[in-house]
């Protein structure tokens, strides 16, 4: 009988804890850098917020042009909003009139 310790002994009670202790980091590094993990979502998070706001910008151009186009519907037409077009569109002005034309038509 051997009074010294056996070496596999030995390798295995400091194997275990090595290959446990990669796995856990393998795991955590995954869950923070990873396709899905918190920088990822994070990421994301900001993407969202911009396109939220994007939408809100959109939604506010939407409803002002329909604000504008409903002045034109036949029930309730406003002869203002239809001189204003037909100027617009057609280029027409009385001759004592200056017309300046805006080259961006974004309301």
């Amino acid at each position: 009988m051997a009074i010294g310790t056996d070496p596999t002994k030995k390798a295995k009670q400091v194997l275990a804890p090595l290959l446990g202790a990669a796995l856990v980091t393998y795991f955590a590094y995954h869950a923070v850098q990873g396709d899905r993990g918190l920088l990822a979502w994070w990421q994301l998070r900001q993407q969202m917020d911009a396109t939220e706001v994007e939408l809100a910008s959109i939604n506010a151009e939407r409803e002002s042009l329909e604000d504008m186009i409903s002045l034109l519907r036949p029930e309730n037409l406003d002869s203002d909003m239809l001189d204003e077009q037909t100027r617009s569109v057609l280029a027409f002005a009385r001759p004592s009139e200056y017309l300046i034309m805006p080259t961006d038509r974004t309301p």
